[in-house]
């Protein structure tokens, strides 16, 4: 298990956990990111990372990215 921070760009991963405090998990949480779900890396652009996710593409920050394992 590893963090998505450290994912390279076009690997398909299934996310297996999300870490952080409780109100973080929520905020993960709605905008798709559950265990079990399929998670691309498209890119990374000024520290932050472009993945696609239920066929969305969404924006996280290094550091949100470094609590969704892998």
């Amino acid at each position: 298990m590893m963090p998505l921070a450290l994912a390279q760009a076009g690997e398909v991963n299934v996310i297996k956990k999300i870490t952080g405090k409780p109100e973080v998990k929520s905020h993960l949480e709605t905008m798709g990111f559950v265990s079990g779900a399929e998670i691309t890396v498209i890119n990374e652009i000024a520290g932050n990372l472009i993945v696609n996710i239920k066929e969305t593409r969404v924006a996280v920050s290094k550091e949100m990215a470094q609590k969704i394992m892998i």
